[in-house]
This record gives structure tokens, C-alpha cells and sequence, in this order.
């Protein structure tokens, strides 16, 4: 009978190194909810609309990718490469964005893991140094990336968050420093412990996205606005070429010839770069592997490491205008 009390507290969990880690797992729980409710109680009013609206609006901005079936998948309108290659033939950084496009299933796993990490940390104050630089740097390369040629300036939104990503982050340095006499970097076990628990978050975050995710509209299905203007008849000489964006968001090439108007989908069929018209070899060429299609032969290929042709996209005459068809 005096054994009993010893097998009962063994059957019912209670080892004593079982209960220090709930201990400790419970105690670490608390720990970062007083910090993520002191740091909110701790900060200004301008500094606690920036960070909610900032974490919120990166969370969304993940999940709209991770809930958008087409936005990893090849051929599809959202596709991140087609996004890409759109951006490139327009973006001062164009050279960098097309040979991201080669990689943009990997880019595109990138940008929306980033996105909910981003903004879970700034919710729950884990790096908030970290965060906000990251903010700053995603909303500075959008800006280079898609909206740079923006007129006037104000209509793009990607400045007005790279603006706001910067007051934030001086607040919170401003702030560390009168609290500490410095800026510090949490690197300690608790740190990576958040660290991870962020991540972790993103990913979460990420495939539950995917679930509520519907069928991808291919591009050649996808519904295009038939009419869209393209350029006036009277400015696109004969012989001569114009790059637009076609009304499925991706960039295109249009020729004039004496027969009439023509034009053809600019992104290589090889890996998704942005082809350009050459007028001294009289070809599309790739200026990431070197693929060569013929403008004048419904686009076959005429070297490269390609066989599909490039895409048509349908244009015509519409008394003063050349429009998609």
C-alpha cells in the first residue's frame, strides 16, 4: 500500500521533469503576451495605427497570394512570373526582374512567406526592427517594380508604404533609445524562440490560404477587354513596333506592316523572360537565354532552347485606333 501514491503519480503524467516543461512551456506563453500587451500599452497612438495597419495589410497581402490558386501556377493570369515579366518590361530594374522571372516559383514562395512574416511580427512586436526594414525594402522594390512611371507621384501606393515603414522605424529605434541609451538586437534563446514561432506562423498562414484556394483561370480562357486602345493609327508608322500591356495584364508586342496589324505575347515560352524586338536581326530575341522567334512567321522559334512560338494576342483597326481584339 505504500507504493500506491508513487505508480498512481506515474500513471496520471505527473513526472517531475514532465510538469517543469509545462512549466516552462506555460510560463513562455504568458511571457510573450505580456510583451506583445506592454509594447502596445508602451507606444504612442500614431505608432499603434502604424503598426496595426502595417501588419494587418502585410497579412492580407499574403493571403490574397496564398489563397490564389493561379499565383504559383505557369500559364495562369495571377502568375507570379507572368506578374514579373509584365513589371520588367516597364521597371528601371528591368534586368534584375527578368532573371527573377526564371525562378519565379521560388520568388513567389518567397514574397508570400515574407509578407505574413512581416506582418506577424509587427503585430506581436517579435523584431520589430527586422520587420520594418523588411516592409521598407518589399515596398521599395514594388515601387521600382511596378509602379516607378506612376504620374503624379502620389497615386502610388507602394511610396506612401515605404514612407510610412520608415516614420515606423524611427519610432520604435527613437523609443529603444531612450529606453536602453542604445539599439539593441535580440539574439538570445527567446528571440530565436519568437523567430520561429513567426515563421512557423507564415507558414501556417500559407497552406491554410491554400485550402480555401479555387481553380486557376488559364491564360488563354482568361476574359480579356476586347476594344482596350492601344495606340492611335496615325502614331505607329508602318514597319514600325510598340510594347503595351495586354489586357491580361501581361506585356505584348504590336507590328504594323503594310498588310495591316499584328501582335504577340512578349514572355519567352522557354522560362518566362521578356523578349524584346531586335530591328537588326528582324526577331523577338530573350535576353536571358538567347531564344529568337520570327514576328513575321506567326513568332516560330528560330533558335533557342524553346520550340513553342510566342502566344498571339488579337489587335485591329478601330477607325483611329489600333485596339485588342
Amino acid at each position: 500500500m505504500a507504493e500506491q501514491p508513487a505508480v498512481n503519480r506515474q500513471v496520471l503524467g505527473s513526472n517531475p521533469s514532465q510538469g517543469a516543461e509545462i512549466s516552462q512551456a506555460s510560463q513562455r506563453l504568458v511571457s510573450y503576451s505580456h510583451v506583445m500587451i506592454k509594447s502596445f500599452k508602451s507606444q504612442t497612438m500614431s505608432m499603434r495605427i502604424m503598426r496595426i495597419w502595417l501588419g494587418v495589410t502585410w497579412i492580407y497581402a499574403g493571403w490574397v497570394k496564398a489563397s490564389d490558386s493561379g499565383f504559383l501556377k505557369q500559364g495562369s493570369p495571377t502568375y507570379i512570373g507572368t506578374q514579373l515579366a509584365a513589371y520588367a518590361s516597364q521597371s528601371p530594374i528591368g534586368f534584375i526582374l527578368n532573371h527573377f522571372v526564371e525562378h519565379a516559383f521560388i520568388i513567389g514562395i518567397f514574397v508570400m512567406l515574407s509578407e505574413f512574416a512581416i506582418g506577424i511580427a509587427t503585430l506581436f512586436y517579435v523584431a520589430p526592427l527586422t520587420a520594418a526594414l523588411g516592409g521598407l525594402s518589399m515596398s521599395i522594390g514594388l515601387w521600382l517594380s511596378s509602379s516607378f512611371h506612376s504620374v503624379p507621384y502620389f497615386l502610388a501606393s507602394d511610396t506612401a508604404y515605404a514612407v510610412l515603414w520608415t516614420a515606423y522605424f524611427f519610432s520604435i529605434t527613437k523609443t529603444k533609445s531612450k529606453k536602453r541609451g542604445s539599439v539593441e538586437v535580440n539574439l538570445d534563446r527567446r528571440g530565436v524562440l519568437r523567430g520561429a514561432a513567426v515563421a512557423t506562423g507564415a507558414i501556417l498562414a500559407s497552406v491554410a490560404g491554400n485550402t480555401f484556394a479555387k481553380g486557376a483561370v488559364p491564360m488563354n480562357t482568361a476574359a480579356s477587354k476586347a476594344g482596350k486602345k492601344i495606340v492611335k493609327l496615325t502614331a505607329l508608322k508602318v514597319g514600325g513596333t510598340k510594347n503595351f500591356i495586354a489586357a491580361n495584364g501581361a506585356p505584348a508586342v504590336l507590328f504594323r506592316t503594310k498588310n495591316g496589324v499584328f501582335a504577340y505575347s512578349a514572355i519567352c515560352t522557354h522560362q518566362g523572360c521578356t523578349v524584346d524586338y531586335s530591328a537588326q536581326y528582324k526577331a523577338l530575341l530573350c535576353p536571358c537565354h538567347g531564344a529568337m522567334y520570327d514576328p513575321f512567321s506567326d513568332a516560330k522559334v528560330l533558335s533557342g532552347p524553346t520550340n513553342r512560338p510566342l502566344d498571339k494576342v488579337k489587335v485591329a483597326i478601330s477607325g483611329n485606333w489600333i485596339v485588342q481584339a
